[in-house]
């Protein structure tokens, strides 16, 4: 099965420039996570019962660099076999497996010509 994008992550230094920024040019609305601003009415169900549109996503302030950047994630079965598969097809992983409590593990990487990406294993 082909590994679908369910995720964004958008990054800035000051997360407020961000949300005052996305939130009156798309309409997005945001709720604190941590030192993340999440989507709060994109990629989930409508407040009246809507079906959800789009996909999730959040800003987020690393605390470091890189401070700007954007990266979509792709959901995989195989967290750990997924990152071996892309090394070997010339990418990098450059932040190995990292769990968010609760949710499941991310991982960021580069494509053999620099372009970063994320991969997604969500918690059973």
């Amino acid at each position: 099965m082909a590994a679908p994008v369910v995720h964004f992550e958008i990054g800035f230094k000051d997360i407020e420039k961000g949300k005052k920024f996305y939130g009156p040019l798309l309409g997005w609305e945001f709720e604190s996570y941590g030192p993340a601003a999440m989507l709060s009415n994109i990629g989930h169900p409508g407040k009246g019962g809507e079906p959800a549109m789009g996909i999730g996503g959040h800003l987020n302030a690393l605390g470091h660099e890189p401070h700007n950047y954007c990266v979509v994630y792709a959901l995989v079965e195989d967290l750990e076999g997924t990152i071996e598969k892309a090394e070997g097809l010339g990418g990098t992983c450059i932040v190995p497996p990292q769990e968010v409590p609760g949710m499941g593990h991310f991982s960021w990487l580069k494509d053999p010509e620099g372009n970063l990406f994320g991969l997604w294993k969500a918690a059973r």
